[in-house]
């Protein structure tokens, strides 16, 4: 199946971090739909997730430290299934570095397996290799997309999950649009590796 024909969620997590004795969580979910070729602009969703008193990564980027009275009340991932089955099944998942939304989804439903994956990280590599940094926000910047994806989520900023979630969207929609990109099928966004540097060069989210 085309691409451009093709339903899609993209999905982002904002986590804690890594903490010694303690397991990476998230506290933040985003999803937003794609169809056409095109991100939904009111076809999205996001909560905060509960996170205890436990510590986050001092390096852990979001407001969530502004954010802990509410995120003591919210929801925790797994309560929200019912929800989430209804974006997550049955059709190709979109993020931008799909490891830690494919580890934290795997974490929580172990007896469901999302998917298959497309990562806008890969795509972006592969349509601009030439860039210096493939991180979300810059290529947003970049590439001229910060008018459209602050259009769809106005009063949102990198490193909310909505926010992300949809960046990630828009830039699929951008790669799709491209001439050598326009015919392509899910089948070739699925499997688009290209080289990939290692993670320590800080240019995977």
């Amino acid at each position: 199946m085309l691409a451009k024909e093709a339903e899609f969620v993209a999905i982002d997590f904002e986590s804690t971090g890594s903490v010694p004795g303690y397991e990476v969580q998230p506290w933040q979910i985003g999803l937003v739909f794609i169809t056409g070729g095109a991100v939904v602009s009111d076809c999205r969703f996001t909560s905060l997730l509960h996170v205890g008193d436990r510590p986050f990564n001092p390096y852990a980027p979001g407001r969530h430290a502004s954010l802990r009275d509410e995120l003591a009340q919210a929801p925790r991932l797994t309560d929200l299934w019912q929800t989430l089955r209804n974006w997550l099944v049955g059709r190709p998942l979109v993020a931008h570095n799909t490891s830690t939304e494919r580890k934290l989804l795997g974490e929580a439903f172990p007896l469901h397996s999302p998917g298959p994956w497309i990562d806008t990280l890969d795509l972006a590599r592969a349509a601009y290799p030439q860039l210096a940094s493939h991180a979300l926000e810059d290529l947003v910047g970049r590439l001229g997309l910060m008018t459209r994806v602050a259009a769809i989520c106005p009063n949102l900023g990198p490193h909310d999950a909505l926010y992300d979630a949809v960046a990630c969207g828009v830039l699929l929609e951008h790669v799709l649009s491209l001439p050598t990109w326009c015919t392509a099928s899910v089948d070739d966004l699925v499997s688009c590796k290209p080289n990939r540097r290692s993670a320590e060069y800080g240019d995977d989210r």
